[in-house]
This record gives structure tokens, sequence and C-alpha cells, in this order.
């Protein structure tokens, strides 16, 4: 395959600086090098960049940094558009806000092709606040509502032509819900995986008829990986951090369950902030990650001194 990393050095939408280190910490930690050691081509596109932002006023004044989020997810719906021709776009974050404007670029392609985007998103928070509902103002907090076209985003973010349906959308790992996107959610068709239904009921039970949607109905699969899907004890790098989340173990079979699967076409890795990781552990967990999505088996992991 041929992969295409980009660089996305957003941290406009967290409220914690550091995530704009992000896409460094993955290509130290031997993202290219894991990716072509599987036999694929990569090519490094380098990071994207925005030019200074005019301030843009919001009813809502917890709201921070809306000029810059604005054209971070116009940048990045192009440029996700363009590089997802005949290519797999991996797109280096930078938080999470990032996916307002990878998704919707997707969205664009899936669209071109005539076949339905499905959105596989690994994290603990479902990200489905409006600019209305948005109490700490972090626009991170919000990319599933905008790219699934959830109302009071027009004439803030960029026009959205191709929304995602909810129904396509299979959250994973979920354990941290404000109250207004519980209500938002229970409205929509998407599905939520919390982790006491994969404590319950394993996580391949929980991913096996997701991906069979995908696969029955022609779609394209992008994949949302936020940090802070993983247990904070094996993936500290992350201002979000939420007890309980997935293990080392479910992390690796949830990729594993996506290369066999075949339909993976465009990932995101969100959330990396290096400055809060230890010795690196947290890039080189999400670079052994991606090898695992990318083609790499549980028996040809190699053995490490922790």
């Amino acid at each position: 395959m041929h992969c295409k990393l980009i660089g996305v050095p957003l941290q406009d939408g967290a409220g914690q600086p550091g995530c704009e280190m992000g896409p460094s910490a993955l290509r130290t930690a031997g993202l290219v090098r894991a990716l072509e050691e599987l036999e694929h081509r990569v090519t490094d596109l380098g990071n994207l960049g925005i030019a200074r932002q005019s301030p843009r006023s919001h009813t809502n004044a917890a709201i921070r940094s809306l000029s810059e989020i604005a054209a971070w997810t116009e940048l990045l719906a192009e440029t996700a558009f363009r590089e997802s021709a005949g290519a797999m776009p991996i797109f280096m974050g930078g938080d999470h806000a990032m996916s307002a404007g990878t998704v919707s670029g997707i969205a664009r392609r899936a669209a071109a092709a005539g076949q339905p985007l499905f959105v596989l998103w690994l994290d603990a928070h479902t990200d489905f606040h409006t600019l209305e509902t948005t109490k700490s103002g972090n626009l991170h907090g919000t990319p599933v509502a905008y790219f699934t076209g959830q109302p009071g985003f027009s004439g803030h973010l960029p026009p959205l032509h191709h929304p995602v349906d909810p129904a396509n959308i299979c959250m994973v790992g979920i354990r941290s819900v404000d109250r207004d996107e519980r209500e938002a959610l229970r409205l929509s068709r998407v599905t939520v995986c919390d982790m006491r239904m994969i404590d319950e009921h394993g996580v391949s039970a929980l991913l096996r008829p997701f991906l069979e949607r995908v696969r029955a109905d022609r779609g394209l699969l992008h994949v949302s990986l936020d940090v802070d899907f993983l247990e904070p004890g094996i993936a500290p790098a992350v201002g979000t951090t939420v007890p309980g989340g997935a293990t080392f173990r479910e992390a690796h079979l949830v990729m594993e369950m996506l290369h066999d699967s075949g339909l993976v076409t465009s990932l995101d890795l969100a959330e990396l902030n290096p400055f809060l990781d230890e010795r690196g552990r947290t890039a080189t967990l999400l670079v052994d990650l991606v090898a695992s999505l990318m083609g790499r088996t549980v028996i040809d992991r190699p053995t490490r001194r922790f």
C-alpha cells in the first residue's frame, strides 16, 4: 500500500499545549521504518501549517481559537481529499480537532467514488459537542458533531458538503460523556460501545458486526485513534486521561482485526502530547499499533526491554 504521512501540528483545539509536537514524536519513534519493514511504500509529506488568523467571535464566550480551527479544518479537508486519491493518508496529530477536517475531506472522497464513508472512533470521549454546548471551549470536543452535520456550525466552520451519516459511526472505548453530548447521542444513530460493553462482551464481539456492515455496504473506513482510548498506564502522553481504557492487547486486537478486514482507507493519530510522555513510550506504542493495523502479526512482535 502507498501510505502518505501528513503531519498536523495542531494544538489550538486542546486545553493543554504540546500536541503540536506529536508528528515529530511519531517520526522519531520510527513510524516510517515500521511501515517500510512491512513492505509498504511511504511518502512523508511533512507538516501542514496555517497562516496567522484574525479572531472570530461567538455567542458562546467559552470558545477558544475558533478562527484557527476553521482554518485548520479547511486546510485538512482539502488535503485529505487530494492525498486520499490512490493512497492511504495517515494524519499525525495534533489534537482531535483535526478530525473535523480529515473526516470531512475523506467523506468528499467517498462521495466522489460513490461509496459510503464509515468511521471507527477509538476514544474515551464522543467529541459530540456543538459550538453552543461546549463548556470548556476546547474545540477538540466538537469534530464528530461537525462532520455529521449537527446544527450550529454554519458560518463558523467551513461549509460541510458531504456529512457522514451518524449511523455509519461506531465509537469504541467511550467512558467520559458530558450530559449535553449524551442527550444528542441518544437522538442520533451513532453506535456507542463504552468500556462496560467491552468488559462484558469483549472488543472483538463489538467490532465484528460493524466491520461486516462496512463490507456489506462496500464502504470506505476511516479510523480515528485518540491516545486516551488507551489505559493511561500504558499511554500517559495525553492531556485528557480517563482511567479504565483499552489494554495493550485489546488495542492490538482491534488493529489486527482491522488489518484482517482489509477495509481501512485512512487513519488519524490524535492527541499525542510528547510533553507529557515518559521516555517516548506512548509514541512507541502508537507506532506499534499502526504496525498491527498495517500487517504485523502477534507472532512477529519484537522482544523489548521496558
